[in-house]
């Protein structure tokens, strides 16, 4: 058994360690709620650009009148033979199992598509290196010209499309956008037939699940291609909810949700309004130059919401630390006094036999 001595040594240790993880609970919520914030300002756009072009598809000819297939290519179905998949993660550690769920999905994503060609491409450091670790990065012959996009050679089933190694709270919206182009591009020029997308949907601290939706082709305006979701198990949303309490988070930010709805409304009213705009271009074009920004809306909200996501899960692992530090420091102080107070004893007993043996 140790003596009082290690005993001690141990309770400070563990009380340095409590105090590092409260104070990293603490940044986690303050991230958490700018997260939430920009997480929250952003959908509003991402309805109305989608009102816009349910408006937009209603008046426009996207159909060609003699073959009576769509004109625009991103609307255009394909037998599904090679498959982008973006892998939305975190950035660092201490965040619970937020970065294994997602790696979780998409590992069951390639499994259950393991007799077609994929290709990965991650977004946040954490799935960088695993697939990077995992899988053999794709390879690209140089361009002859700015014009010309690069002959790629594929050798193996499953590829890692490499990528530049930015953080994710960095990452902007003009970042995203050249993401999406390139997506775009490859769908175009039919280099892939679907792209997938796997990140953390976030829609308050106890209510995000891990997703993985259908980006391209896009065959609906008015609500996400979800392939598959996992929900977060009770014991994991009453855990949540007691971190968010004790870190004054709002478990239901119910004024940012009452705007959202009403703005979604008028959204809404807005792409099935039977009115007669009158438009400076052919309704076409400009639904041809809209509908890839409505994919650079989904990319840029999938982002905020798995930024905001993390820094929940970082919260909600960082409580549970130092509830786990608190118990031990109480386990520790209880074994410590044990062993003082037997130490004591047996002095006690040394004595009184000493002095009866005389």
């Amino acid at each position: 058994m140790a003596n009082v001595l290690d005993l001690r040594r141990r309770i400070r240790s563990v009380r340095n360690t409590r105090q590092i993880t409260k104070a990293m609970k603490m940044v986690s919520a303050a991230k958490l709620r700018r997260a939430q914030e920009r997480a929250v300002a952003a959908r509003p756009y991402a309805a109305m650009l989608a009102s816009v072009l349910e408006s937009l598809k209603r008046r426009a000819d996207i159909y060609d009148p003699a073959t009576g297939e769509v004109r625009h290519p991103l609307l255009l179905t394909r037998p599904e033979k090679r498959i982008l998949l973006v892998v939305v993660s975190g950035d660092k550690g201490f965040a619970g199992a937020f970065n294994t769920n997602i790696f979780k999905a998409a590992a069951g994503f390639i499994v259950e598509s393991r007799d077609k060609e994929i290709d990965v491409e991650a977004i946040g450091r954490k799935g960088r290196d695993l697939f990077r670790r995992r899988y053999p990065a794709a390879q690209f012959a140089e361009a002859a010209d700015e014009h010309t996009r690069a002959e790629r050679t594929r050798a193996n089933a499953v590829e890692v499309i490499p990528t530049e190694a930015t953080p994710l709270e960095r990452l902007n919206f003009d970042a995203v956008r050249e993401v999406s182009h390139e997506i775009v591009e490859r769908y175009i020029h039919e280099e892939i037939d679907a792209a997938y997308l796997v990140y953390n949907e976030f829609k308050s601290v106890i209510q995000q699940r891990v997703v993985v939706e259908r980006v391209l082709p896009i065959l609906s305006l008015s609500m996400h291609e979800v392939e598959k979701a996992q929900e977060p198990t009770l014991e994991e949303r009453e855990r949540a909810a007691e971190a968010a309490i004790s870190a004054g988070v709002s478990l239901y930010p119910h004024e940012a949700e009452a705007a959202q709805k009403q703005l979604e409304d008028e959204a809404k009213h807005f792409g099935t309004a039977e009115v007669d705009y009158i438009y400076e271009q052919p309704p076409h074009e400009i639904f041809a130059n809209v509908l890839p920004r409505y994919v650079t809306s989904q990319l840029y909200h999938a982002v905020l919401e798995s930024v905001a996501a993390e820094h929940a899960a970082r919260m909600t692992a960082m409580d549970s630390a130092t509830n786990n530090a608190s118990d031990m420091i109480d386990s520790l102080t209880l074994t410590m006094n044990r062993v003082r107070q037997a130490a004591i004893t047996k002095e006690i007993i040394e004595i009184v036999s000493g002095a009866a043996a005389l």
